[in-house]
């Protein structure tokens, strides 16, 4: 367990960076129960850990909290998925996949403080995303027969919905995320090894439709989110090479194609994989997990892409390997899961332009151990 005075002084430091008049005390002060959540995905008993966020951003006092099942295990992104620890839409609950037993874990959310509300089984091998829209949950099981399977949301208990499962284009096609539109209409999936989009309707009873399949625009299809405006963003590692990844927008059609808005606009860093967008609807981020870096881009009205000024506006230290990020709910602050190293980094969000101011990070966690998610409130 990382020790608290460990802690303090980390967090002090990098908030005296950015803010040097302030007292070294000020991180002891939560902000209004305002929290930053990293999953372990340990093998053999997977933990979400809990840090208490000051009003700066900078994060301290962890508290570890075991979910009743196991991760997979491994070094760095073993999971390749974003969404392997996700909030409720009203940020009450937490849910974290146990990819090594197949279940997911749903705790009640008090501030930093979790409790271990229910835990089911997935019905699937290798969970590694999950979904929410009001009652509806769905979570993606990548191996095996690919699959996603979906629940009903009562008082933080999950209850299997019947005839929900759909299978995906096929056995190991490397689904790496799931999102539910703004509308709750429908849910899209992705698949890396086919460079594929899957589009499902979401039918009254909280089944769906048949597969719809969409090639994507760009290589290496990995992320999707969605901005309240309805525009889907997808995430490309690109074809290889350096600083070949990308980032695409589209609207979702009533049939379930993807019409590109903006297609392949690039990161300017290698392997983005993850990304995440502000609550406002102004800004995306994605992180570039071979380059250290995150890329920031303005979503117009009409859900085009522009890149924010210099397109990279945040660096993490080399060999940070940044995976999944996280933007805070009150859109002030983004973080980032620094897999390599075993870091939390840590950016404040400038609310005009979308730019970010790098607050340094915060160590302590195992490097290169099998680190996957991050959720912040």
């Amino acid at each position: 367990m990382i020790s608290r005075r460990k802690v303090l002084v980390i967090g002090a430091i990098a908030t005296a960076v950015a803010l040097p008049s302030l007292s070294m005390a000020l991180p002891r002060d939560s902000d209004d129960g305002h929290a930053v959540f990293v999953m372990t995905n340990d093998a053999d008993s997977n933990e979400v850990i809990a840090y208490d966020r000051t009003p700066y951003g900078t994060l301290f006092s962890p508290h570890r909290y075991k979910t009743d099942g196991r991760g997979s295990g491994g070094k760095v992104d073993p999971l390749a998925s974003q969404g392997s620890l996700m909030l409720s839409q009203d940020n009450s609950l937490l849910f974290a996949a146990n990819a090594g037993s197949g279940t997911v874990s749903v705790f009640r959310v008090e501030g930093s403080r979790l409790f271990l509300w229910d835990r089911v089984p997935t019905e699937g091998s290798e969970p590694n995303a999950i979904a929410q829209h009001g009652s509806l949950v769905y979570v993606l099981n990548t191996a095996g027969s690919s699959s996603i399977v979906g629940f009903r949301l009562h008082g933080g208990k999950l209850a299997r919905i019947p005839d929900s499962l759909r299978f995906l284009s096929g056995n190991g096609v490397g689904s790496a995320s799931l999102a539910f539109s703004p509308n709750g209409r429908f849910l899209l999936v992705t698949e890396r090894t086919t460079n594929r989009i899957d589009v499902f309707n979401v039918l009254p009873d909280g089944t769906l439709s048949q597969i719809v399949g969409n090639p994507s625009v760009g290589a290496g299809a990995f992320a999707v989110a969605f901005a309240p405006n309805g525009t889907a963003l997808v995430s490309e590692t690109g074809p290889g090479g350096p600083n070949s990844s990308a980032i695409s927008s589209y609207s979702v059609q009533s049939n379930g194609t993807l019409t590109p808005i903006s297609a392949s606009v690039p990161t300017l860093g290698a392997a983005n994989c993850w990304n995440a967008v502000t609550a406002d609807g102004h800004f995306v981020y994605a992180s570039n997990s071979g380059s250290s870096s995150i890329s920031g881009f303005a979503i117009s009205n009409s859900g085009a892409l522009t890149p924010i000024p210099g397109t990279v506006v945040g660096l993490n230290p080399a060999g940070s390997t940044n995976l999944d990020i996280a933007v805070s709910a009150d859109g002030k602050f983004l973080y980032s899961l620094n897999a390599g190293n075993g870091s939390i980094g840590v950016f404040a969000i400038q609310p005009v332009n979308g730019t970010l101011t790098n607050l340094g990070t915060l160590g302590g966690l195992p490097s290169s151990a099998g680190l996957n998610g991050i959720a912040a409130n």
